[in-house]
């Protein structure tokens, strides 16, 4: 019976999550969605170690004015005793492992072009409840072909906080979704519950998701932002 109990607060936590992003209340505290954002041109993903703690305070790859940097820690070979561990994610590996690339000593850095740009991405996000965030991704007016994407929970950590001289968004969380060829559909849509990591401020969370046609050409990057109350949306 406590295992049934356990289940259906979980299940409620989950629902409380989506309902954020449509809820009244939620909208009136603030906006955080990719409406009226510029897309970005190229995508730099930075991938440092957990071994190496050297690698996030020192210098790195820097970002160009048209593109998003994101950065993932990757768990290192000293395990839980890593300088970086308590951000470490295995989802690190799995982005790692769709790039065709090994996970690095130190650092490494991967770039990637938006290719023949297409709008009617969009991605938002709800407030944090319970320790998840709802998210959702769409793609409007999809062409008839497969399309794969990635919906990224990240924490925007400013230059100068938690020993980072730059700012960086550290990805806290991943998604990744395969849509089968889209036949005459109006929209390609997928809401879900995030868990935020222990160590994460939710204050600096927000979302980022791109998609990938058949060919695996990056299409679209969106990112959300949050409006204050009354900016509209």
């Amino acid at each position: 019976m406590d295992r049934d109990v356990c289940i259906r607060s979980r299940a409620g936590q989950v629902l409380l999550a989506l309902a954020s992003l449509a809820s009244p209340w939620a909208a009136a505290q603030s906006y955080c969605s990719s409406d009226g954002q510029t897309q970005p041109a190229r995508l730099l993903e930075r991938f440092i170690s957990a071994d190496c703690e050297s690698c996030w305070a020192g210098g790195t790859e820097p970002a160009q004015p048209d593109e998003l940097a994101l950065d993932w820690i990757v768990p290192g070979g000293r395990g839980e005793e890593a300088p970086l561990s308590a951000a470490a994610s295995r989802d690190a590996l799995a982005r790692l492992a769709a790039l065709g690339r090994q996970p690095p000593v130190e650092i490494d850095a991967a770039r990637l072009v938006v290719q023949a740009p297409r709008r009617g991405l969009r991605v938002s996000h709800g407030l944090p409840f319970n320790g998840y965030l709802g998210t959702s991704l769409e793609l409007k007016s999809p062409d008839r072909q497969p399309w794969s994407a990635w919906l990224l929970l990240v924490e925007t950590i400013p230059a100068g906080s938690d020993g980072t001289p730059i700012e960086r968004n550290l990805v806290r969380n991943a998604l990744q979704l395969a849509w089968p060829a889209a036949a005459g559909q109006a929209r390609l849509f997928e809401a879900r519950p995030m868990n935020i990591p222990e160590g994460a401020h939710p204050d600096r969370l927000r979302v980022v998701g791109w998609v990938q046609d058949g060919r695996g050409r990056m299409r679209a990057i969106a990112q959300s932002r949050c409006a204050p109350a009354g900016a509209g949306g």
